[in-house]
């Protein structure tokens, strides 16, 4: 696939209009382009490096949970197109509960991931609210504590290679990685300007939700077709782990405010071009390209 085609697909599967695209319109462009002989030709065409290669590369990094950014297509306001590269358990931070600016949609292309959907209710686990800001694209994220909330797990599933899933841009949720995995993510156009971040309690999660078929706004297509596949996050996420922030449970269920104020993630580590073009050369040639 030619650069400018997938623009086009993007460009017609998304809209142009002033509405926001749906996180179904979003997950179907994103399965159609992780097809591995789409995506294959597409990542071995942006290896080569003589596109846009400079402006590809200073939004691209590694992210502060251990797994890299790479920007394929750049399109903002209305999209931006990317590959994260989840490189296991060996070097994974703990992802806290998130939403996002905008819908989004992932596409597992090799490996696998975990997602948790969550909605606030009285009755869920301890956490206590961020607010998080970013200082404009590849700028730094800020969080500032609103103050303590709850819980409570909607439902899991789990994604392996084939599958993909969109999500409103403010659907809770977590994704867990837990092996080498590779996702096509796609970022659609700014719903509003910060995210709601959920730092949990020492307490594990536990799922009190129910066992319904799906969760809420997550669509969801596709089997576990294919040799291999993972999810990845937009618009700022400095979500590092669990609770070094949160308050504490007592053993009546009261929540205690303790502990320091969660800081402001670190800066991103900025990719080499070097690092940049390995890493999708590797990609398109586990595709066969």
């Amino acid at each position: 696939m030619q650069v400018e085609e997938a623009r086009r697909l993007l460009v017609e599967g998304l809209g142009a209009g002033p509405e926001p695209p749906s996180p179904e319109s979003a997950r179907q462009v994103t399965a159609q382009l992780a097809h591995p002989g789409t995506l294959g030709p597409l990542v071995r065409r942006l290896s080569v490096g003589d596109l846009e290669l400079a402006e590809c590369v200073r939004l691209s990094y590694r992210h502060v949970l251990g797994f890299d950014k790479l920007l394929l297509l750049p399109g903002a306001p209305r999209f931006m197109l990317r590959i994260h590269f989840w490189h296991g358990a060996a070097g994974a931070v703990s992802e806290d509960i998130h939403n996002h600016r905008c819908a989004i949609a992932s596409a597992v292309v090799r490996g696998r991931v975990r997602m948790e959907c969550y909605e606030p209710a009285a009755d869920g686990v301890p956490a206590v609210a961020y607010r998080e800001t970013i200082d404009g694209p590849g700028g730094a994220w800020r969080l500032r504590r609103v103050g303590e909330a709850r819980l409570r797990l909607l439902h899991t599933e789990q994604y392996g290679a084939g599958r993909s899933y969109g999500l409103a841009a403010r659907t809770l949720h977590r994704v867990v990685s837990e092996e080498p995995t590779v996702t096509l993510f796609l970022e659609t156009a700014p719903q509003r300007s910060v995210t709601d971040v959920y730092v949990r309690s020492r307490s594990r999660v536990r799922d009190c939700g129910s066992d319904r078929d799906d969760c809420g706004s997550v669509r969801d297509s596709g089997g576990d077709a294919g040799p291999t596949g993972g999810n990845g996050r937009s618009g700022g996420t400095g979500r590092t782990g669990e609770a070094r922030a949160a308050g504490e449970v007592r053993s009546g269920g009261e929540v205690r405010s303790g502990g320091a104020e969660r800081a402001d993630p670190p800066p991103k580590t900025p990719l080499p071009p070097a690092v940049y073009l390995a890493e999708l050369g590797a990609l398109a040639a586990s595709l066969g390209y």
